[in-house]
């Protein structure tokens, strides 16, 4: 069965108070742009007769979440923070709109909701129109200036990613909390200088999984920081590696040297030997489930230090626990986690505590909590909802 069309799933929706969940909402910036659907509008009436409710909390069970949004007819998410696979689309009989956002969905059975006539649709961060107000595939891009998030340009994961690896090769971090937290009677130089830091020229930076966010990443290390760029992923070949470099405007080879500015390791053990800093830019699925374990951390250098700005479930939680309490690897640096919020009683919170020998940086998954584009992107959602109140076609559907 095929997803129905947009004006014929919203002939309904304006006959009827319509009742909308926006999930996920940490930072409490969906209210400014979800406002407008319970103020009465003269030129919009429809807006009236949506009824908004608003959670700033996650909840991980398909029967938390089923008795939570049975009501709802229409569902704004946001990224992959709450997955809806088919055992919880089908317990969802009121669920005609699912509105995601960003370009990676493996968490949404988009079948399963055509099934079940569930229109799917995106918000990809390229603005809302400004002569209508509302979500469109050509929409302008001023809200968002200067960037296509489908293209890769000025991404704020590429950002994060260096802020997390300068972070844990120059101990910013540790040393930051060591001196906040010295007592007055406690002599100056106690939290002074506790370790050295790590010079990057030189050094090689290991980027497991070369697409536009690994290309981008890499090209960093190189006209930033002189580093050397080894790259690894399953069917990585060196011709699209040479093209990589080339799309983010790097010849495909060092003319001193003559060796490739992204050089393809000769296998997954080569990559993880002679990595200095490996930073994961993998898409998640079933296939890379656990992609580095322990075997593979087991593989680095004890010098070496590893960044996990894609998601938390590709490398092994249990393994990583074990290799930075033992101190085999010079530290971490994550921003993603297999659940997320990070629960209270994880050994990651734990770490300062317990004297783990390796150094470890944790951030909240911030590499794409920018204030523009999640601005843009409730903007989109709203206005995705505005579209479907009005019976006008649902912008970047996905189904």
């Amino acid at each position: 069965m095929s997803a129905p069309t947009t004006a014929a799933a919203t002939a309904s929706a304006a006959m009827r108070h319509l009742r909308v969940a926006v999930l996920d909402d940490y930072l409490g910036l969906a209210s400014k742009h979800f406002a407008h659907f319970s103020t009465p509008s003269a030129s919009t009436v429809a807006r009236a007769r949506a009824d908004v409710t608003i959670f700033d909390d996650t909840l991980h069970s398909v029967d938390a979440l089923a008795a939570r949004l049975r009501p709802f007819e229409v569902v704004c998410t946001m990224r992959e923070r709450t997955p809806f696979p088919a055992a919880l689309l089908e317990r969802l009989p009121n669920l005609r709109l699912l509105l995601c956002t960003g370009t990676q969905h493996s968490q949404f059975d988009i079948e399963a909701a055509s099934a079940r006539d569930i229109i799917v649709a995106t918000a990809t961060g390229r603005g809302v129109s400004p002569k209508t107000g509302t979500a469109s595939s050509s929409a302008s891009s001023s809200t968002s200036p200067g960037r296509d998030i489908r293209k890769g340009r000025s991404h704020p994961t590429t950002q994060h990613t260096w802020a997390l690896l300068l972070s844990l090769v120059q101990n910013i971090a540790q040393d930051d909390a060591n001196l906040k937290r010295s007592p007055p009677s406690q002599q100056h130089s106690a939290a002074w200088q506790t370790t050295t830091t790590t010079r990057l020229e030189g050094k090689t930076l290991g980027i497991c999984g070369l697409g536009r966010l690994g290309a981008a990443t890499a090209r960093l290390a190189v006209i930033g920081f002189g580093m050397k760029v080894l790259c690894w992923s399953t069917n990585l070949t060196q011709e699209r590696a040479d093209d990589a470099a080339s799309s983010v405007n790097l010849p495909a080879y060092n003319k001193a040297s003559g060796q490739p500015t992204f050089e393809v390791a000769a296998s997954k053990r080569d990559f993880f030997a002679r990595a200095d800093i490996v930073s994961v830019h993998y898409v998640l699925s079933p296939r890379s489930r656990g992609l580095i374990g322990q075997e593979e951390l087991g593989w680095m250098k004890p010098t070496s230090f590893l960044v996990n700005t894609s998601r938390g479930p590709l490398v092994d939680e249990a393994a990583l626990v074990d290799v930075l309490k033992r101190g085999t690897i010079a530290g971490a640096a994550l921003d993603v986690f297999d659940v997320e919020p990070l629960p209270g009683d994880s050994p990651f919170r734990k770490s300062a505590a317990e004297g783990w020998k390796s150094r470890l940086v944790i951030t909240p998954h911030m590499g794409y909590v920018e204030d523009d584009i999640m601005n843009t992107w409730y903007q989109e959602t709203a206005a995705n909802v505005d579209n479907y109140l009005a019976g006008n076609e649902v912008a970047d559907r996905l189904n």
